[in-house]
């Protein structure tokens, strides 16, 4: 959640080279844009998605929301990330967390990220100025979660979902699934304030499903389980589905497929406003309301 949309995309492609696969809008609240951002192609374990609006209310990041957002950088590029930050005034700290070093800082609207070197996953071919393969963001090393009941959080992380406990370290438990990105999920274990909702904070953390015959098997188990899923929702990119677990954080299970090229050729994401075919005929009117934005290539600052 983030107020300004062009300085979200300054932030996300600009500064982190990540590519604008998709601008589309909000299906719920049409007004609002919806961007996602994330490797050459958008691929499910890289994709970050914002509902830039003006008008929100600044949020609070506490229990019951996503604390930070990891990245994972190439071996040997942490040096590269601290001078293009330093370069672009974003202020940063290192951590270290399980062994692992960690350069963190906010974006903008005070979302709280962080990069981590991982040999794990591909490395992305997209390119954006000064960010070359050897240096750019592969996708999410995962989340550190901040729950209200922290053993409720981990049930579901290892006996729903089937990530495994790697222990604790440090007021930190943490988890690992079998992906290559996204499949690290540390839960803070100490106290925190209750989180608000509004910018710069992050709304849901969503989980794959490798295709639409595992999402219905996720939503049964879920049934089974006294989760309440929400029904399953067409995003035009995905099918999605969501849950509140019992530390107040909201969950999505999203589908591999159909992907972001459905609407437009690869080559071509990002650069056209995408929308729905039941908001197709209100295309003139709400490229009026939506804010013009565009994406600076080379890191213009």
């Amino acid at each position: 959640m983030v107020n300004d949309a062009q300085r979200n995309i300054d932030f996300y492609a600009g500064v982190l080279g990540l590519r604008l696969v998709k601008k589309t809008i909000n299906f719920d609240r049409p007004e609002v844009y919806h961007l996602y951002f994330g490797n050459g192609s958008g691929d499910p374990g890289t994709v970050i998605t914002f509902f830039p609006w003006e008008k929100q209310l600044k949020g609070r990041i506490g229990t019951g929301q996503v604390g930070v957002t990891s990245y994972v950088i190439p071996d040997h590029s942490m040096e590269f990330w601290k001078d293009r930050l330093q370069n672009f005034g974003v202020k940063y700290i290192q951590t270290v967390r399980y062994g692992e070093t960690y350069l963190q800082f906010q974006d903008p609207d005070g979302l709280e990220i962080e990069l981590v070197e991982r040999a794990d996953g591909p490395l992305n071919t997209w390119s954006n100025g000064e960010v070359q393969s050897d240096a750019a963001i592969k996708g999410f090393g995962g989340a550190t979660l901040i729950s209200a009941q922290p053993n409720k959080t981990a049930d579901v992380l290892e006996n729903i979902l089937g990530l495994e406990c790697l222990g604790q370290e440090g007021g930190f438990l943490r988890f690992k699934s079998e992906a290559q990105l996204g499949n690290i999920i540390d839960i803070k274990l100490t106290p925190s304030v209750r989180g608000l909702m509004g910018a710069g904070t992050v709304h849901h953390i969503a989980w794959r499903a490798k295709d639409e015959e595992e999402h219905r098997k996720w939503r049964d188990v879920l049934q089974e389980k006294g989760y309440y899923p929400t029904e399953i929702l067409d995003r035009n990119y995905f099918k999605a589905l969501y849950f509140h677990e019992e530390g107040g954080i909201l969950f999505e299970i999203a589908t591999d497929p159909p992907g972001f090229a459905v609407d437009e050729p690869i080559e071509e994401l990002g650069q056209k406003l995408m929308l729905p075919s039941w908001l197709e005929s209100k295309r003139e009117e709400l490229e009026k309301t939506l804010p013009a934005v565009q994406v600076l290539m080379k890191g213009e600052r």
